[in-house]
């Protein structure tokens, strides 16, 4: 089997509070975190034995993964098997990144998220040199406020060539054609995150070749689609897996509307689907 699986355990704590995300951050007490790495280490040791399948995993947990040891060492077990072709994760990368001369450097990538006032610009700056300078794959992105365009500008300016930024449009943000292009100046590819896409009744390879897996195992065909198609643990969800189309009206969010069969974003990002990297780095205006 040729799958690729999207993991989001119980971690819901985060070191950042940006106000502009979506998702109520918290704490976690010392069980929840003790909860949530047994159920990271019970999936890394099903990726572990699944050495009959072709694996792609990318970790988007709801807070901050790569602050908590059990995180950087899922990478760095998961990047050394022969059957992982890609392991990443997204991170706001406020962790150290001594800890990737462990893993390898063609399997593990990191999906990096600079938030302006949560941490400095030139510490953020410095860890994404490190991690080019390491042989890691990585793209940087911001959110697309108006108050973040002169940090987008200079990351441009100041990151290596061969970085892709990338633009995430704001949650509830409506953008004019005039500052779309502005936008798409610094990312060429912002269009496909201007707008939602509409998805109902459109083939995706969601349910078929990618799925979400949660920390108890169920798995659905992705992270806004509720219904279960099993579990991944006792082999349930196989049977389930088949060409489907969305059943939602719209996909706004770039780990779900970059598996439609609709959109040609499989070409733009050959290689690099996970950690969204394009196949060509696009020419920028900036």
């Amino acid at each position: 089997m040729d799958l690729t699986l999207l993991y989001r355990g119980p971690l819901s704590s985060c070191d950042f509070d940006c106000p502009y995300c979506p998702f109520a951050k918290r704490r976690d007490s010392r069980e929840q975190l003790r909860a949530d790495r047994a159920a990271l280490e019970r999936f890394t040791g099903w990726a572990s034995g699944q050495t009959g399948d072709r694996l792609r995993i990318l970790f988007t947990p709801w807070g901050e993964g790569l602050v908590r040891s059990w995180y950087r060492r899922a990478l760095v077990e998961l990047s050394r098997l022969p059957h992982v072709e890609r392991v990443a994760i997204q991170t706001n990368l406020s962790c150290r990144t001594e800890w990737l001369a462990e893993a390898d450097p063609d399997v593990v990538a990191l999906w990096c998220t600079y938030h302006p006032g949560q941490t400095p610009y030139e510490r953020f700056l410095a860890k994404a040199h490190d991690l080019a300078g390491r042989g890691i794959r990585y793209s940087v992105g911001v959110v697309g406020l108006p108050e973040h365009r002169e940090h987008a500008v200079r990351l441009r300016a100041e990151l290596p060539p061969h970085v892709y930024l990338w633009v995430n449009a704001a949650e509830g943000h409506t953008y004019t054609d005039a500052e779309a292009e502005g936008w798409t100046e610094l990312d060429p590819l912002f269009p496909y995150s201007r707008h939602p896409h509409r998805s109902a009744g459109l083939p995706c390879r969601t349910g078929e070749s990618v799925v979400s897996v949660d920390g108890e195992g169920t798995v659905r065909r992705c992270h806004f689609v509720k219904a279960e198609l099993g579990n991944l643990y006792d082999g349930s969800y196989r049977a389930a897996l088949r060409p489907r189309a969305c059943p939602l009206a719209v996909c706004d969010c770039h780990i779900g509307y970059v598996h439609l069969e609709t959109l040609p974003l499989y070409d733009v990002f050959a290689g690099g689907v996970l950690e969204r990297i394009p196949a060509v780095p696009p020419a920028t205006g900036a």
